[in-house]
């Protein structure tokens, strides 16, 4: 596979899941704890899975966006996708996550929403990214 790469980004984490993370611009500067389900205290920090959860949110929007110049269907100012990550154990061991997508295009007929979450799908780098290593929920909020 080969990638054209047009924007990349660093970020350094320190201490795990009750560490630091830190983008290298500064614009991320964030606390991390450990979610109690997983076993950790709880804290005031955030985790990885919700950082990639907006990431995977905001990306979404954006590829909505190119699918409806693709088929030239207008995207709402106010679509909204809603990502849940889930995280746990493999039957085949480590760990696994799952991502569920919850699309809001308000004013698009059913029909045609199906058809730019269909096409966004292909196109968002996450999704493409996560294809085939991550069960990928898709519905219409």
């Amino acid at each position: 596979m080969s990638v054209d790469v047009k924007y990349s980004t660093t970020a350094t984490a320190t201490g795990g899941r009750d560490g630091h993370a830190r983008s290298d611009d500064g614009r991320i500067d964030i606390g991390l704890s450990t979610p109690r389900e997983l076993g950790g205290a709880g804290g005031e920090g955030s985790n990885p899975e919700q950082l990639f959860a907006a990431g995977y949110a905001a990306c979404f929007i954006g590829a909505l966006k190119v699918a409806g110049r693709e088929l030239k269907l207008a995207v709402p100012d106010d679509v909204a996708v809603t990502a849940t990550v889930g995280i746990g154990p493999r039957a085949e061991g480590g760990f696994g996550i799952t991502a569920d997508l919850a699309v809001a295009l308000p004013g698009i007929a059913e029909p045609d929403a199906n058809r730019l979450v269909e096409a966004a799908h292909r196109i968002c780098p996450y999704s493409n990214a996560t294809r085939g290593n991550v069960d990928v929920g898709l519905t219409l909020a």
